[in-house]
């Protein structure tokens, strides 16, 4: 459980140094940042140590809980697969922490061969030569091309018209349901799947419906960390909002979207009263699991949590179109090629190899919950009979990510203060204009400060 939580763990921006960067600048930046001068120097030792001699294949991740755990299984299919090549998989902790150290790593020459990105990450790597480009040639080699994606998550993939990451999946935000509580609430349709719900008045009313028969709650959402931005960043790409320009500079924000948004979210808890301003992350999920919710929203990534309760009888579906646009918050892992200062040609025939076959082994990592992004996999019947992960695989066509910016993406800057200033509106502490307001606020701040690279 929490293996996906982008917030939950300290979420100081990374700072992302150009290549060159002195040791001196590179402390002062993480500092300023909210980083501690400790644990940036520690990164900074520890990008330092010389890597060992030989063809061994270094591969570092950020995976914990289930996600390390497949994983660790892939890796090890790898091994067996190919005992020629001997891998060393070093596991980081989540987060800023992993971020400071793989751009260090980066910076300093002596990354490992293959790394793991958030995609929303990737642009400012790339932008600061942190990354090294895939060569389309050798990838097809290896039966990496682009007809095997989705073509959006194939561009965001991109920077300047050259390849940066290697999708390995889509972690959207997702809707989990009970069938028994839908059950009783006249939600099903005959074969026991949930009935489309579209349209705010449809979905606020399942919520209500299914809260008279738990006596609770109708939807078990997290109120006190990111997920708030989750929701309102949903709701509002629904509605067609935009954050951020294309570059990263100007706020863009549709105030009246904005406050259509965040009004239904504070209905949620404080007209209605179908979901809990008290809920935090474990909460939320205790709540669905015990079955004081009939709907939850969060990640994907939960569904490792429910499946081993064998008296949980749920399924899971995409987010409802609550308004006009079928739109979700994601994300992606992606596969990496951290700055090299000088490549081996063999070293490097064996990262796109080890890549290749951990996408071909991405219905391992479905059982987590994630959507692959190889889609011979995604197309497979296997996939397709994986349930309930296969249900929502649409999701990966409406993924939206967030905003790109020095201070964006996953377990950043804009969503704890996202988080900061709707909590308060599920708290009922603000109207959806002050809620509005705090966040517009912060993020002005953010987009006045230097980038630090």
């Amino acid at each position: 459980m929490f293996s996906e939580q982008d917030g939950r763990l300290p979420s100081a921006t990374m700072p992302t140094p150009a290549q060159g960067m002195t040791r001196r600048h590179f402390l002062e930046r993480a500092v300023a940042l909210g980083i501690g001068g400790s644990a940036a120097l520690a990164a900074l030792n520890a990008c330092a140590t010389p890597g060992s001699a030989g063809a061994s294949l270094t591969f570092w991740n950020l995976f914990g809980g289930g996600d390390g755990v497949r994983m660790e299984q892939m890796e090890d299919n790898f091994r067996k697969s190919r005992p020629d090549v001997q891998l060393e998989a070093v596991t980081l902790s989540w987060g800023a922490p992993y971020y400071t150290k793989l751009a260090m790593a980066a910076a300093g020459g002596r990354p490992p061969d293959v790394g793991v990105s958030h995609m929303t990450r990737v642009p400012l790597y790339a932008a600061n030569n942190l990354l090294d480009p895939f060569d389309l040639d050798e990838l097809a080699k290896v039966g990496i091309t682009e007809d095997r994606f989705l073509p959006d998550i194939w561009k965001r993939a991109q920077y300047n018209g050259k390849l940066y990451a290697i999708p390995l999946d889509t972690h959207p935000f997702v809707m989990y349901y009970n069938v028994d509580i839908c059950a009783k609430a006249g939600l099903l349709n005959a074969d026991g799947t949930l009935k489309p719900l579209e349209g705010a008045e449809a979905v606020m009313d399942a919520f209500k419906r299914t809260r008279q028969i738990t006596n609770y709650l109708g939807l078990a959402v997290d109120t006190q960390d990111v997920t708030p931005w989750r929701v309102f960043y949903s709701l509002y790409s629904q509605l067609g909002g935009e954050v951020l320009s294309a570059d990263g500079r100007q706020l863009t924000i549709d105030n009246a979207k904005a406050i259509q948004a965040l009004q239904f979210m504070s209905d949620l808890t404080q007209k209605e009263k179908v979901a809990s301003s008290t809920l935090d992350y474990a909460g939320a999920v205790a709540a669905f699991s015990s079955g004081k919710a009939a709907f939850h929203w969060n990640g994907e990534w939960e569904v490792s949590t429910f499946l081993p309760q064998k008296d949980l009888k749920f399924n899971m579906v995409p987010l409802p179109k609550v308004f006009d646009l079928n739109r979700a918050q994601a994300d992606s892992h992606a596969f990496i090629l951290p700055h090299q200062i000088q490549v081996d040609p063999a070293q490097r025939k064996a990262a796109l190899e080890f890549i290749a076959f951990m996408l071909k082994d991405s219905l391992t990592w479905a059982q987590g919950g994630h959507i692959p992004a190889y889609l011979p996999i995604t197309d497979s019947t296997e996939y397709k009979q994986l349930q309930p992960q296969s249900n929502y695989a649409d999701a990966a066509a409406h993924a939206v990510v967030d905003p790109i910016a020095w201070f964006s993406g996953s377990a950043s800057e804009l969503e704890t203060q996202a988080g900061s200033a709707f909590q308060s509106l599920l708290a009922g502490q603000f109207t959806p204009q002050q809620a509005l307001d705090q966040f517009t606020g912060a993020i002005n701040k953010l987009l006045k400060i230097t980038p630090p690279f």
